[in-house]
């Protein structure tokens, strides 16, 4: 057979810090890690019956015949690591994490394993302190009553990509970095690990045993939620809900819990009203990030609940990059994460050519620090993409083909990342494959419904169908889940559009300037404006919109715009589309 099932304990280990050591360093750092693989790791792991079935640069997958081998491998390298590091400068030494579970795996002919086993295993090393090694309870309960060494019950952790919570234990070694409940004052701020948040407890200061359900729930589908924003980890429910109904210090949390941010909010109804109030709070500073409140009508409670969880967990994934752009910032020596972060911060800032090549630079150096990291590659794909369509890119059809063939590498690795579906869905919308691309929307908001921005691109993509009566509505429900979303111009621009191709021009000049109240700097606004007012003999404002647009996209012309439309045979579209574009003519745009 080709392949095979087994139950296995599996292994992750990989070196802490390894794109900035390469940075800095990347002979003598190659050079130690490779003589630690030959004296340490590789002989260790022959000791005790493990086979390193994968090597990932500066990480390795081992499988063990049992967990009390993989548990005993992983406390003799870490003891020995201590010993290797004593007297060596700080920035020389290597440090690993490692996460050790027991699970069901799929074994390919070459010996590779694949599966949940494998996977679960790289997600717990992936948040194990330096120095540490973290089980899954299916691998503790192996080896509870079978060895000296203790362990610390961490409660249940949402793990990236893992469906369900999984329950963690933390190996106590004596002198080592581990992380440990008793201890939870032991990582430094610096190794919290980003994106991480706990939802806390809402307070019901009403005290209605009705509303303590809905109170209840908020919390419960927030913590849902946020663990499918791209690289967040939240601690789960159950552990969250220890905290329900007493005193507690954030600061005091985020050290317990390990964690750079918490989310804190309480409900009070008066009346046939209902307030909540929500808090964003830095967990190591403790101060106040943002601060949401809704004062609504009591309506069904359920239907409350999901509107309010949409609309927040949408903007708390926006603030959380902010927040983590803004460390990134001051950090002296950043690594590709934190460089992606900043690549964010600019496209959040508008599309013009500066911003998204400000951007671009950004997430190229972090591709450069780490090719292997999946967020930095889509950084870069995401550009290109946004660069053809609002025309910045010199050559369109070259952007959105280096796009594409970037995301469909992405989505072999991750195929239930939303945002790589999302972009993916972007550039087959602007590449003459509408329907396709509705698709990978859809596919889009079945994996994360809170992608305020994709309802939106919905309503956009139908007016290329010609069917753009039905792009309101849904720009509409985008701007229901994120009133103030970064992206809210574009959407008031897609329905300005929309109005304009039904010859509504009056309502389209409404929502193009509405647009640009939000962000001027978009250029297509402008040239749509111009067209709108063209339309209705206002050629001298007209073609001020030209001059403006073309600041901010001087790449535009009417044949690449042209020439970025989907073929139809609908002749009154067809019509409506020439009229436009006669239009822009008119107010002055280049016809390229």
């Amino acid at each position: 057979m080709a392949e095979t099932r087994k139950l296995a304990a599996i292994l992750a280990a990989d070196v802490v810090g390894f794109s900035r050591m390469i940075g800095a360093d990347e002979d003598g750092t190659l050079a130690r890690l490779r003589a630690l693989r030959r004296e340490l790791i590789d002989p260790s792991t022959s000791q005790h019956n493990g086979r390193i079935f994968k090597r990932t640069g500066d990480g390795i997958l081992v499988e063990f015949r049992s967990v009390v081998d993989a548990v005993r491998c992983s406390v003799e390298v870490q003891k020995a690591m201590i010993a290797r590091n004593a007297g060596m400068p700080e920035d020389l030494r290597i440090r690993l994490r490692i996460g050790i579970h027991l699970g069901d795996v799929i074994e390919e002919s070459d010996g590779d394993l694949m599966g949940d086993g494998v996977n679960i295993a790289a997600r717990l090393e992936g948040v194990a302190q330096p120095g540490g090694v973290l089980l899954s309870a299916a691998a503790h309960e192996q080896v509870r009553d079978k060895l000296k060494e203790t362990f610390a019950d961490l409660g249940e952790r949402s793990l990236k990509n893992i469906s369900r919570a999984v329950r963690v234990f933390g190996l106590e070694l004596d002198g080592a970095n581990a992380p440990s409940a008793a201890r939870p004052e032991a990582p430094e701020p610096s190794a919290r690990p980003r994106l991480s948040i706990v939802v806390l407890p809402f307070a019901n200061f009403g005290g209605d045993p009705e509303q303590e359900y809905f109170v209840d729930g908020v919390t419960e589908s927030l913590t849902t939620d946020l663990s499918r924003i791209s690289g967040s980890f939240v601690i789960a429910r159950n552990t969250a809900f220890t905290y329900k109904g007493k005193p507690f210090d954030v600061k005091k949390i985020g050290r317990d819990l390990n964690v750079r941010y918490a989310l804190e909010g309480s409900v009070q109804r008066g009346g046939r009203r209902m307030r909540i109030n929500v808090q964003l709070i830095d967990a190591e500073s403790g101060s106040h990030l943002w601060a949401e409140r809704f004062d609504k009508p009591v309506a069904d409670l359920f239907d409350m609940q999901d509107e309010i969880v949409a609309r927040l967990a949408d903007q708390i994934g926006a603030r959380l990059v902010v927040a983590e752009a803004r460390r990134a910032e001051r950090n002296a020596d950043p690594d590709s994460m934190d460089l992606y972060f900043q690549g964010r911060l600019w496209i959040n800032k508008g599309m013009s050519a500066e911003t998204l090549a400000r951007a671009r630079g950004f997430f190229e150096r972090a591709v450069a620090l780490d090719p292997d990291n999946p967020l930095a590659v889509h950084g870069v794909a995401l550009v290109d993409a946004l660069a053809a369509v609002t025309f910045v890119a010199p050559d369109r059809a070259a952007s959105l083909a280096a796009a594409e063939t970037a995301l469909v590498k992405l989505l072999l690795l991750e195929p239930s990342n939303p945002r790589f579906r999302f972009t993916l869905g972007l550039v087959l919308v602007f590449s003459d494959r509408v329907l396709q691309g509705i698709a990978e929307y859809e596919r889009a908001l079945a994996l994360d419904p809170n992608m305020a921005g994709v309802h939106a691109q919905i309503g956009n993509a139908k007016i290329r169908l010609g069917r753009p009566e039905e792009t309101e509505g849904h720009v509409l429900e985008a701007f229901r889940l994120s009133p103030h979303d970064t992206a809210a111009f574009g959407w008031a621009q897609f329905v300005g559009s929309a109005k304009l191709m039904l010859g509504a021009t009056e309502e389209a000049i409404a929502w193009f300037r509405r647009s640009i109240e939000i962000n001027a700097s978009h250029g297509p606004t402008h040239l749509f404006l111009a067209a709108a007012l063209a339309e209705i003999g206002r050629l001298e404002e007209a073609r001020s919109e030209v001059g403006i647009a073309l600041a901010f996209s001087p790449q535009f012309t009417i044949s690449r715009y042209r020439s970025g439309f989907s073929k139809h045979s609908n002749i009154k579209y067809l019509e409506r589309r020439e009229q436009i574009i006669e239009y822009m003519r008119k107010a002055g745009a280049p016809e390229g």
